[in-house]
C-alpha cells in the first residue's frame, strides 16, 4: 500500500542531479567561494590654508606615508566582524578556521545560534525532526529498545545534544507517553548553550515549573507531554553522572569547529583566516606547524598512508574527538548508549565546510554570524575516538538513515497515520516520509520544481555507541 501511495502520480518526473554522489552535504555538493567587494573609505585630502602668506618654506611631502584620514562615517562592520578582526590584530596574525567557526556560531553576543530561531522553512535550514513527527517517534522507539536491553533501570538520564527547537524530544516524549514504566524512569537533560533556543525548547516540551516536594525544597521543571523532569545545561559535562544515560546527538557533530589542512610543497599546512589589505577576511596557509597538527597526525595514523596519499585537503575535528571520548567514558562507567545521526562519511573528510543562509549557499567568510557553518562528520574518527577512550564500549554502524528508520518500523507508522488523515495531511505525510527515507527527488511530486522533496535517507548516517554489557543495539 505504501509503495502505491508514494508512486501514484499522473506523471513521474526526475530532474537532472536527482542523485548526489558522496561526499556531499544535504544542501551543497561543494563549497564555492563567492567574490565580494566592499566600499572603500574615501581618502580625505587636506588643502593649504589660503590665509597664510605665500612666502613660506616649501616642504616636500612626497616621500611621507599618507594614510586615509579618520572618517566619521558609520562603520559597516558588524560587532562580530569587529570582534574577529580584534582577535586577529591582538594575536598579530591569522586565526584557525576552527576558531573562526566557533566564534561565528556560538559567540555569546552575536553567534549564529545564540539569539534567534534558525530552524524550519522560515529559518536558514530544515532538519529531520522539522520534516515529520515520525522521526522523533522512531528515535523514541530506539531509546525504549535500548532501555529494555539495559534491564529497564528505574532511573535514567535522557540527554539530547543541541536540541534545536526541541521538536525531536517533544515527538519522542509524546510518542512514548503511553509507556509509563519508561517515562517514569526518565530525567530529560537538554544540552543547549543558546538562551533563545532554550526558550523555544521549553515551549515545545510544554514545560511547567513545579514547587518543591516534601523531600526537597528545590523547584523543578516538568514536561507535561509525559510528566518527566527537564533540565538545561550548557555542556555535557554539566549533566549529572552516576545514572545510566541515553544520549542523542542529531545534527550536532556537524556544527563542531573543524581545522582544515592543505597539502603544500613544505608539507601539510593549516588553513587560517586573516584580514586582507581591503579589510575583508581571506584564507591563508600557516607558515609553521600549529597545535592542531597533533590531531592531524592522529587522524592520519588512524586512516593509514594509502588513504591520506589520495587527498590534498583534510579536515580534523578535535572537539568531536574529545566529545566522543567524554561520551564513551560516561557510558563505560554508568551504562547506556549514544545515538549519532548526521550527514558525513565513514572515512577521512576533505574540504567540506560550507555556509548556508536562508536555504542558499554563501561564501564562508561573507558577513560572519549571519549564516550557518557546518562540515561533514567523520564517522570513522568517532569510532576510533570511542574505542580508544574505553574498552568497555562497542561501536555499531554507521548505517544509512533509511535503514535505521525502516528497521524501527517507520513504514508501519506512516501507514497507520495515513488511515485517518485529511488530504492536506496526506500530502504532508507522504512528502515527509520521502524526505526521511527516500533518495533524490520524489517521483510523485507534482508541485513547483523548486519545492520538490529531496530524500535524505542515504545521505544521513547513523552510529551507536553502547556499553558492551548491553549487547548489540537495535537495529545494527
Amino acid at each position: 500500500m505504501l509503495r502505491r501511495l508514494l508512486l501514484q502520480a499522473s506523471s513521474t518526473r526526475r530532474l537532472p542531479g536527482a542523485h548526489f554522489t558522496p561526499p556531499s552535504s544535504p544542501l551543497l555538493l561543494r563549497y564555492r567561494p563567492l567574490s565580494s567587494s566592499s566600499p572603500q573609505i574615501p581618502h580625505t585630502h587636506l588643502e593649504d590654508n589660503p590665509d597664510q602668506p605665500s612666502a613660506t618654506i616649501s616642504i616636500d611631502r612626497s616621500g611621507l606615508c599618507n594614510p586615509p584620514e579618520h572618517s566619521h562615517e558609520p562603520c559597516s562592520d558588524s560587532e562580530l566582524v569587529k570582534h574577529l578582526k580584534g582577535i586577529i590584530k591582538f594575536r598579530g596574525g591569522p586565526i584557525s578556521v576552527a576558531e573562526y567557526m566557533e566564534e561565528v556560531l556560538t559567540n555569546p553576543k552575536a553567534g549564529f545560534y545564540m539569539n534567534r530561531d534558525v530552524f524550519g522553512a522560515g529559518g536558514d535550514f530544515i532538519t529531520s525532526p522539522e520534516v515529520s513527527q515520525m522521526f522523533g517517534e522512531m528515535v523514541g522507539v530506539w531509546a525504549m529498545s535500548l532501555w529494555e536491553q539495559m534491564g529497564q533501570p528505574g532511573k535514567m538520564n535522557l540527554v539530547e545534544l543541541g536540541p534545536g527547537r526541541g521538536t525531536l524530544m517533544a515527538d519522542l516524549l509524546r510518542g512514548a507517553s503511553k509507556f509509563k514504566n519508561f517515562t517514569e524512569s526518565l530525567h530529560v537533560h537538554m544540552v543547549e548553550c543558546s538562551p533563545a533556543l532554550q526558550k523555544l525548547q521549553h515551549q515545545a516540551l510544554k514545560c511547567v515549573d513545579e514547587e518543591g516536594t516534601a523531600d526537597t525544597d528545590e523547584k523543578r521543571t516538568v514536561s507535561t507531554l509525559a510528566k518527566v523532569p527537564v533540565s538545561w545545561h550548557a555542556t555535557l559535562d554539566q549533566v549529572p553522572s552516576g545514572l545510566p544515560s541515553i544520549i542523542i546527538a542529531h545534527e550536532f557533530y556537524d556544527a563542531l569547529p573543524v581545522h582544515q589542512f592543505q597539502r603544500a610543497s613544505r608539507g601539510w599546512c593549516e588553513k587560517m583566516v586573516d584580514v586582507a589589505e581591503d579589510s575583508k577576511f581571506r584564507f591563508v596557509l600557516s607558515s609553521q606547524p600549529t597545535p592542531a597538527t597533533l590531531y592531524l597526525a592522529k587522524r592520519c595514523k588512524w586512516a593509514g598512508m594509502e588513504e591520506i596519499a589520495k587527498l590534498d585537503h583534510v579536515e580534523v575535528c578535535p572537539a568531536s574527538m574529545e566529545l566522543t571520548q567524554s561520551i564513551a567514558d560516561r557510558i563505560a562507567s554508568d551504562g547506556g548508549g549514544a545515538l549519532v545521526i548526521d550527514y558525513g562519511q565513514n572515512g577521512v573528510v576533505s574540504d567540506s565546510l560550507q555556509a548556508i543562509r536562508k536555504h542558499k549557499f554563501v561564501d564562508i567568510l561573507d558577513d560572519p554570524g549571519s549564516a550557518d557553518l557546518s562540515a561533514y562528520v567523520d564517522f570513522a574518527s568517532i569510532r576510533h575516538s570511542a574505542e580508544e577512550a574505553s574498552g568497555d564500549v562497542s561501536v555499531h554502524g554507521p548505517i544509512t538513515q533509511s535503514q535505521f528508520l525502516g528497521s524501527l518500523g517507520i513504514n508501519f507508522r506512516v501507514e497507520a497515520l495515513l488511515q485517518n488523515c485529511t488530504e492536506e495531511q496526506f500530502e504532508s505525510l507522504r512528502s515527509g516520509y520521502w524526505q526521511l527515507v527516500g533518495e533524490g527527488e520524489a517521483p510523485f511530486w507534482e508541485g513547483p520544481d523548486e519545492k520538490v522533496p529531496i530524500g535524505m535517507g542515504t545521505r544521513y548516517l547513523v552510529m551507536a555507541i553502547v556499553n558492551k554489557k548491553q549487547g548489540v543495539p537495535v537495529p545494527f
